[in-house]
């Protein structure tokens, strides 16, 4: 049987006529001109992806900074069980990026944490048009303010005493898709003006079911150095500040995070308005369902959102909510996740209404609740600032000396004496690195106990004097340094 096949196959081969080969010379001719013309499409699409991408680093890179941070801390661990700890000088290098002409900057709050001095590395080519004006080796070095901080988000707004600045613009978060291609600016390990390139692989990732945030999750390489860094798409918008990594080996394994732009907006503005983050509540706490919590408390459904505390005396209790009620909606949206439902009533005003639909048991029930924001110590120390009696002009700050009932409500003041700030004061000039909630204590080594103390002794001081104020932050004592205008 094999054999007789054998001889089918030669046989028919036989059978096959014979292409003259200069026939088949000029078939294989004819098909070069194809195959050239589908290479040469291949290269130039290529080559305009290349173009494009050249285009977008040259838009984005202006706009985008290294910082610098200068403070004290413990630099090594104790050793041979020695309880003393080595303080030393520290130095950390971020990223930023510009996100107002006049000089205000993004960045992490963990960049900025301890800092002592910031100073931030601008691209000469903000104002420069030409090709390679991304790409520029110029730049110079500037310090910069520290205009507010939330450690919450972790996120930090700069000031720099610059003007005309390229900013970039924050993208809609809403149009995000997964798959998307995005692109991480940043200095990682100090290596400045470092492009990557990558997608979205989640447009809502979350750590912890039961936590308030959620980021995007990128395959494009972010490395020690990059935090703060923008996550541009292609367009050049900001779709999230790269904030941390999972990694096995400390270094890029394609699983960064980034903090989306829809909080990063709110954040900026709220830091740039108050120096702090405000976030409305209506006196609730929420949780993530899970199948086993929904089983032990035979809840209605088993995925979704259930609240989990009812603060006393709130505008929630006050409205007839109760623990155990599980979220369907929040004025007139799904309530699918934690994260959902702080971010909306982060985006809302204090004094505004929610309207909230629940399920508790069978039954649907609807509620109106206020949002309330809740009491903190430094704004009920700003409440008390006059613009007129407590302006410190030469300073640029609205600030009040410390009495038994300011002590009270900083109870964490080294000594009970000094001068809070308790905002910085509007259009003001001075370029002067105090945040709210800085406790000036001495100025040039004299004690500052009242305003007028303060007043006279800047009045006394000659122009482009030096000015070293001995201040409380964070429960540390520092120094700050500058030159009088």
């Amino acid at each position: 049987m094999f054999r007789h096949r054998a001889q089918f196959r030669r046989e028919t081969h036989r059978r096959l006529p014979k292409i003259p080969f200069a026939i088949a010379t000029l078939l294989c001719v004819s098909f070069s001109p194809a195959r050239a013309q589908a290479q040469a499409r291949s290269t130039e699409d290529l080559r305009k992806t290349d173009q494009s991408v050249g285009a977008l680093i040259r838009k984005v890179s202006p706009s985008v900074v290294q910082i610098l941070v200068s403070g004290y801390g413990q630099v090594e661990e104790s050793e041979h069980g020695n309880t003393g700890i080595v303080i030393g000088r520290q130095r950390a290098i971020g990223s930023g990026f510009i996100i107002d002409p006049s000089g205000y900057i993004i960045t992490n709050a963990h960049v900025v944490k301890g800092a002592q001095r910031v100073q931030v590395v601008l691209s000469s080519a903000n104002s420069d048009d030409s090709a390679d004006a991304g790409l520029s080796s110029k730049t110079s070095l500037v310090p910069a303010q520290i205009i507010g901080v939330t450690s919450e988000i972790d996120l930090a707004l700069l000031k720099v005493n610059a003007t005309g600045l390229r900013a970039l613009k924050l993208a809609s978060y809403r149009n995000l898709q997964q798959g998307e291609s995005v692109f991480a600016f940043g200095s990682p390990e100090g290596l400045t003006n470092t492009v990557t390139r990558g997608i979205i692989s989640a447009v809502a990732r979350q750590t912890d079911p039961d936590a308030t945030m959620v980021y995007i999750q990128t395959d494009a390489a972010i490395n020690p150095g990059n935090s703060g860094g923008p996550l541009v798409n292609v367009d050049g918008d900001v779709v999230g500040v790269d904030t941390f990594i999972l990694s096995q080996s400390g270094g890029n394994e394609g699983l960064g995070f980034a903090i989306p732009c829809s909080v990063v907006n709110i954040a900026y503005q709220q830091l740039r308005k108050f120096g702090h983050l405000h976030r409305p509540e209506i006196g609730i706490s929420v949780q993530t369902i899970t199948p086993p919590l929904a089983e032990g408390l035979k809840l209605p459904r088993n995925f979704g959102v259930v609240i989990s505390d009812v603060l006393p005396g709130g505008p929630s209790e006050a409205a007839g909510l109760h623990i155990g009620d599980v979220l369907l909606s929040i004025d007139g949206k799904a309530a699918s996740s934690v994260p959902y439902v702080a971010f909306h009533l982060m985006s809302r005003e204090s004094g505004d209404k929610v309207h909230l639909d629940v399920l508790r048991g069978n039954l649907r029930l609807g509620f109106d609740v206020a949002l309330m924001e809740p009491p903190k110590d430094m704004d009920q120390i700003a409440a008390l600032a006059d613009p007129e009696k407590n302006l410190v002009p030469a300073l640029g700050i609205l600030a009040i000396e410390i009495d038994k009932k300011i002590a009270d409500l900083a109870p964490e003041l080294r000594d009970p004496f000094g001068i809070i700030v308790a905002a910085r004061a509007a259009g003001a000039t001075a370029e002067v690195p105090l945040t709210a909630g800085d406790v000036i204590r001495t100025l040039n080594g004299e004690p500052m106990t009242t305003l007028d103390r303060l007043r006279n002794a800047l009045k006394a001081l000659p122009p482009d004097a030096a000015v070293v104020l001995q201040i409380q932050r964070d429960q540390k004592l520092m120094y700050v340094a500058f030159t009088l205008d």
